[in-house]
């Protein structure tokens, strides 16, 4: 394999696959809080949150950890305030200790506290103005999750970068057939600790959601109602850990293209699957290498976030996965990638909440649909609907709809889940 886009796609893994505790959306607010705390003298007495409609949607609605169950924007804004600490990044609210945990329930009613959204903004944006008695401070974030482009203290800028400037490895070597050949020729040795980890985390958390009660529990309605077979086994456990994750367990997960549920989706189908087959260390680290880099691939053309729900690529990426596991190739998976996006293109993401959980669910069964379908000689073909003729042009079709035809979806879901 050329060693140029050898390393690029080791380096994509360390940049997407990447620990953070609770949803990302509220753990990024967190560390912006965090952060600009950092910069600001004296103790806080305000602060002013400047938010794009698409972090509300994925704010307003889901448990912030650490809090004892407190939900939404002005939770996370406290918990990073309170007891975050910016240096770890995603998992700012690790330290969070019982004594933080009971000031920010109290100052959740009493707190000067003023929430703006910034419209025709960035679809990813975050800022954080904080003020004492005679100071204040301000940090921003657009585009990902850690990315601040800009710092404030007393209203003079001590940091500022160009705000396009947002630098992460060249994905445009990213196709299947490329995927494929790295997985079958990388070193472990330059993914093994990658891929551990994500194996680590994102099962303990899995096990976790089957164990106890996390929200709607739809892992646990699949793991009792599905039978024993496999699949029904591997959907059961991807949705447990997003049931856990959505409703405050504080567990890390490692995420993928910036999602904690992704990053389970992509995962946790493909750790089942080796584990109940009795697959070797290394099968499943190739094909976890598959599984993550497929998620990747599709969604680099969507972007962070969009209407479409992102558990459909990641869906798709498990799946491949699992083929891969099973010993299928190029031809086998492009079938199967295909046959998935023509039947599930059409999830809407409507924020993080309990229910991600079941989309989850629902986009791996769709997932084994298109396995099945390639098993068994079926497929859709170019001019069904959105299928064009190749893999490759199917995946475009899919990112155009997500990045831009359901711009004014995205809008309209956005504005139903303000509406009270």
């Amino acid at each position: 394999m050329d060693k140029n886009v050898y390393s690029q796609f080791v380096q994509i893994l360390k940049e997407e696959l990447v620990p953070a505790m609770g949803c990302t959306e509220p753990i990024s607010l967190a560390y912006c809080t965090a952060k600009a705390k950092e910069y600001l003298e004296g103790e806080c007495i305000k602060g002013i949150l400047y938010v794009s409609p698409n972090i509300v949607k994925n704010v307003k609605s889901v448990t912030v950890p650490h809090t004892d169950g407190l939900v939404g924007l002005k939770a996370a804004f406290l918990a990073g305030l309170i007891g975050g600490n910016a240096s770890l990044e995603l998992e700012v609210l690790s330290n969070v200790t019982k004594e933080h945990i009971i000031l920010i329930n109290k100052l959740m009613n009493s707190f000067d506290f003023k929430i703006e959204i910034v419209e025709n903004s960035y679809i990813f944006e975050i800022g954080v103005k904080l003020f004492s008695d005679e100071h204040s401070s301000f940090v921003r974030i657009i585009n990902d999750h850690t990315n601040i482009v800009r710092i404030e203290k007393d209203n003079e800028v001590l940091y500022k970068i160009d705000e396009t400037s947002l630098i992460k490895t060249d994905r445009s070597n990213l196709n299947v057939l490329n995927i494929l050949e790295f997985a079958k020729c990388v070193h472990l040795e330059d993914v093994d600790y990658i891929i551990k980890r994500q194996i680590e985390y994102n099962f303990k958390i899995a096990e976790e959601g089957i164990k106890n009660s996390y929200g709607a529990n739809i892992g646990k309605v699949y793991f009792y109602s599905g039978l024993g077979s496999i699949e029904s086994k591997a959907k059961a456990y991807a949705a447990a850990g997003s049931d856990a994750r959505m409703n405050g367990c504080e567990l890390p997960v490692i995420i993928n293209s910036g999602s904690g549920n992704q990053g389970i989706t992509t995962s946790v189908p493909v750790i089942v699957y080796a584990k109940e087959l009795r697959k070797t260390e290394e099968e499943l680290i190739r094909s976890l290498v598959v599984s993550n880099l497929i998620t990747i691939h599709l969604k680099t053309g969507i972007g962070t976030l969009s209407a479409y729900c992102g558990v459909v690529s990641a869906a798709v990426g498990a799946v491949c996965g699992i083929a891969y596991l099973l010993g299928k190739g190029y031809e086998e998976l492009a079938h199967i990638i295909v046959n998935t996006l023509a039947i599930d293109s059409g999830i809407v993401c409507d924020g993080a909440k309990a229910s991600c959980a079941a989309k989850i669910a629902t986009a791996l069964e769709t997932g084994f649909l298109g396995l099945k379908m390639q098993e068994t000689g079926n497929e859709f073909y170019a001019g069904c609907g959105i299928v064009k003729k190749g893999v490759e042009n199917t995946i475009k079709s899919v990112n155009r709809l997500a990045s831009k035809g359901m711009r004014e979806t995205d809008k309209e879901i956005i504005k139903i889940m303000l509406d009270n």
